[in-house]
């Protein structure tokens, strides 16, 4: 049975206005919004996909990622079907683009049991666009916190207000993640989107509620490595949420209907690097290209390394009890420490 919605409006004529994401679609009565999930069903809006998890798996955190946020913890991953994008290149194109509504059982009870069963320390929704299922996703963080779990979203950040207000209380930390740097012409043509100003409410949003927040830009070559625009993008970052926000240059993989693009060249993220460090951040990475220095955390202060990585593992930790460098006593904002009982985790299927 479909689960009731929250975020929506009764229009005239049966019809709703869906409030979860940007996109605000109407939807006619017994049709669907742009996600597949969220139907008209005589007037009321219901979710399709709550409780019916389409993927499962224990991660390390900073697989999000998320690179200053409980370093060294596993988290227990949840995605459904749908998506209110369209991206060209999803590497998760069989659930996000999927329009039967599919998936396991799992309750926001049983997601809570699984996490605490598999030794995680929270809750991610990733894989699609968790904004679609946000009644599903608040339940199980609901019961993540009474749990003693964080828990966290990887998303667009293509949100509405309506959503960031409901989900501010129970979110902990967010990794947002843009299209090439979040210019309207990529969005448009690649992502289906109209344009960045919703994803930078959101980030915004969410930032003054005290949520976590990491930024990824995904570099694709030739249609989406911009000087210019990731310049701005950085340094609209800096201005709005601060120097020492962790920002991650991704690099593209083809997939899905992009397979004639190849992968980002290293030495684009790495001049990509520069131009962002010299707009100001204090804390850029590179992701997807193991064994990188620029995967390292390093002091702004004296330029030392406290955090060495290796893809999702960390190597070394040389911060103090205060996470602030050994070398020098810069104080380095990561949320949480590095576990004393630290192991390695790597993706798990758990369903």
């Amino acid at each position: 049975m479909a689960h009731p919605a929250t975020l929506f409006e009764p229009l005239a004529g049966g019809k709703v206005r869906c409030t979860a994401c940007a996109r605000y679609c109407v939807i006619p009565s017994g049709s669907h919004g742009f996600c597949f999930v969220r139907k008209n069903e005589d007037g009321r809006l219901v979710l399709l996909s709550y409780g019916k998890a389409a993927a499962t798996q224990v991660d390390p955190v900073e697989k999000k990622p998320l690179s200053h946020f409980h370093p060294g913890t596993r988290v227990f991953s949840i995605g459904t079907v749908g998506c209110n994008w369209r991206c060209l290149y999803c590497q998760n194109a069989e659930i996000s683009q999927e329009k039967e509504v599919v998936g396991r059982p799992l309750s926001p009870r049983q997601a809570v049991l699984a996490a605490k069963r598999y030794d995680c320390s929270g809750v991610t929704f990733t894989y699609n666009e968790p904004t679609i299922f946000i009644e599903y996703a608040l339940d199980v963080m609901k019961e993540a916190r009474a749990a003693g779990l964080f828990a966290n979203f990887v998303t667009n950040g293509y949100m509405s207000p309506e959503a960031t207000e409901l989900l501010g209380p129970h979110l902990d930390a967010v990794s947002v993640d843009f299209k090439g740097s979040g210019e309207e012409g990529f969005l448009r043509k690649y992502v289906s989107a109209k344009g960045p100003e919703p994803i930078r409410s959101t980030m915004v949003d969410l930032h003054r509620r005290g949520v976590h927040v990491e930024v990824t830009d995904l570099i694709v070559p030739r249609v989406g490595e911009s000087v210019e625009a990731i310049r701005r993008l950085a340094g609209w970052v800096r201005d709005e949420l601060g120097p020492e926000t962790p920002f991650h240059l991704l690099r593209f993989h083809p997939d899905y209907h992009m397979m004639e693009f190849p992968e980002t060249p290293v030495a684009t993220l790495e001049k990509l690097h520069a131009v962002v460090k010299a707009e100001g951040l204090d804390y850029v990475y590179l992701g997807n290209v193991w064994g990188h220095p620029l995967e390292h955390t390093y002091c702004p202060a004296c330029h030392a390394v406290v955090v060495r990585r290796y893809g999702f593992t960390i190597q070394s930790w040389d911060l103090d009890e205060q996470n602030r460098c050994r070398a020098c006593g810069h104080a380095i904002p990561i949320v949480g420490r590095l576990p004393e009982t630290y192991v390695p985790t790597f993706a798990t299927p758990v369903l």
